[in-house]
C-alpha cells in the first residue's frame, strides 16, 4: 500500500464524552464509531491530544497481543483519557511490557489457574450460602447488591488474596475510593496509598512462606529474590481492586436476568446451560464506560490501511469486539446457545485479566444460589428506575432493589 493511499484513509477525531449511562444501554458513541470504520480516531474528556481507536475482533486481538503496542511508554504521555486523573506507579504490572510484565504475572499465577480457583470454591460457596441465608431470614425487600453481591466478591478476593477477614471492610472502602472519579485525586491517591501499605505490611509478614494464597505467593517470591518488595505491592493492589469488578459485572447480570424474566427461567429449567449462558452475558453486558489503557506504537505499524505511527497512542474497545457482526451473528441478540464465543470480556494478550476463572467461578455459584433459592427474585421498581452508577470508569448498578 502506497505512502499516498496511507494517509487518505485518515479519519477525522471524533470527540467522545464521558456519559452516565443505565441499564444495559450500549454506548450511542461507540456504536457511530464501529460504523465509521474499523480504524477510527477519539477524543476523550481528560488528558492530551487524540488517540487511535480498534474495535472489530481481530485486530483488537492483533493490538493487544502485537509487542510494537506497549504499554510502558504511557508513562510518559500524556494520553487522551476518560478517567479525571491518571496518577499511575512505575513498575506497576498494567504499565509493564514483557519479559518484566510475564516475570510478576508469573509469581502469583499458581493462585489463579483451574487448581488454585478450585482451591477456594467450597469455601466461596458456603460464604454465599451464608449471604443468601441472611438474606431469606431478614425477608424481602432487600437491595441484592448490599446484601449478597457487593460483600460475596469481597469476601472471594480477601480468601484469595489471604487478608483475614476483620480487613474486609477498610479493603472495600479503599477500592471504593480508588476507583471513583468523582472524590477527586488526593482521596484516590491517599486511599492507594493507605491499601499498599496494608500489603506491604502483610507480605513482609509472608517471606518464606509456603501458603497458597497470593499475599503468601508474593512474600515468598520477593524472600527468593524474584520480584521486589514494591512490585509485589503494586500487584497485589491491582489484583485486589479488580476482584471487585464482579459486583458490578454480577450486578448487570442480575439486572439482566431481572428485566428479562424468560432468561431467568430457562436458566431455572436447565441448569445444565448456566455455564454457557454466564458466557454469553459476559459478551453482551457492558462492563465498562468508553475504554480502559491505552498503548503506545512502538514502531509504525499498518492496521487496515490506516498507518499508526511511532510514537501514537492507541486505544482497543473490548465492548466493541464483543459486539463485532462477523464474529457474532445478531450480536445485539441475547443466545444462550451461541457457539463458538469467543468474546474479549477479559482482555487479550499478555494483560489478560488473571482473575477470569475466578470471576467466572463467582458468577456460577450466583446466578445458582440465587436462581435456585430465591425462585420468586423480582424488581420492586420499574428498570428504568435501577439507580446505576455515576462518574465510574466500570458500569454497574448502584443497588437491586428485589422482593420475592
Amino acid at each position: 500500500m502506497t505512502e499516498e493511499t496511507l494517509t487518505k484513509t485518515v479519519p477525522p477525531v471524533r470527540h467522545w464524552p464521558a456519559l452516565d449511562l443505565t441499564g444495559l444501554d450500549f454506548d450511542p458513541v461507540l456504536t457511530e464509531l464501529m460504523a465509521e470504520g474499523p480504524v477510527t480516531r477519539i477524543r476523550l474528556p481528560n488528558g492530551e491530544g487524540w488517540a487511535w481507536l480498534v474495535t472489530r475482533l481481530d485486530d483488537v486481538r492483533m493490538v493487544t497481543n502485537d509487542p510494537r503496542f506497549g504499554r510502558e511508554a504511557v508513562m510518559d504521555q500524556p494520553v487522551t483519557r476518560l478517567a479525571p486523573h491518571f496518577i499511575p506507579e512505575r513498575g506497576a504490572v498494567g504499565f509493564l511490557d514483557p519479559p518484566d510484565h510475564t516475570r510478576l504475572r508469573r509469581s502469583v499465577a499458581a493462585a489463579f489457574t483451574a487448581k488454585g480457583v478450585e482451591r477456594i470454591r467450597e469455601r466461596s460457596r458456603l460464604m454465599l450460602d451464608e449471604l443468601v441465608d441472611e438474606l431469606l431470614q431478614d425477608g424481602p425487600p432487600a437491595d441484592l447488591t448490599a446484601t449478597v453481591l457487593s460483600p460475596f466478591p469481597i469476601a472471594v478476593i480477601c480468601e484469595l488474596m489471604g487478608v483475614p477477614a476483620a480487613d474486609r471492610h477498610s479493603m472495600h472502602t479503599w477500592t471504593q475510593l480508588i476507583l471513583s472519579s468523582s472524590q477527586g485525586a488526593q482521596v484516590s491517591e491517599k486511599a492507594k496509598h493507605e491499601m499498599g501499605a496494608y500489603f506491604a505490611d502483610l507480605i513482609g509478614l509472608r517471606e518464606g512462606s509456603t501458603g497458597e494464597d497470593v499475599a503468601s505467593l508474593l512474600g515468598a517470591a520477593v524472600g527468593r529474590g524474584e520480584i521486589t518488595s514494591q512490585e509485589a505491592v503494586g500487584l497485589a493492589v491491582l489484583l485486589q481492586i479488580g476482584g471487585e469488578a464482579v459486583t458490578n459485572n454480577s450486578g448487570q447480570m442480575f439486572y439482566l436476568l431481572l428485566t428479562r424474566p424468560e432468561l431467568a427461567v430457562r436458566l431455572r429449567a436447565d441448569a445444565e446451560i448456566r455455564p454457557r449462558a454466564i458466557d454469553e452475558m459476559l459478551r453482551y453486558i457492558p462492563h465498562r464506560n468508553a475504554v480502559g489503557l491505552s498503548r503506545i506504537a512502538l514502531e509504525d505499524v499498518d492496521v487496515k490501511g490506516v498507518r499508526i505511527r511511532a510514537g501514537d497512542p492507541i486505544y482497543v474497545s473490548y465492548l466493541a469486539a464483543n459486539r463485532d457482526p462477523e464474529v457474532f451473528p445478531d450480536p445485539g441478540t441475547i443466545d444462550f446457545a451461541r457457539s463458538p464465543n469467543p468474546h474479549v470480556s477479559f482482555g487479550f494478550g499478555p494483560h489478560f485479566c488473571p482473575g477470569n476463572m475466578l470471576a467466572r467461578l463467582e458468577s456460577e455459584l450466583l446466578v445458582d444460589a440465587l436462581l435456585d433459592r430465591v425462585p420468586g427474585l423480582k424488581l420492586t421498581v420499574p428498570a428504568d428506575r435501577v439507580p446505576f452508577k455515576k462518574g465510574a470508569l466500570i458500569r454497574g448498578p448502584e443497588a437491586l432493589p428485589v422482593t420475592w
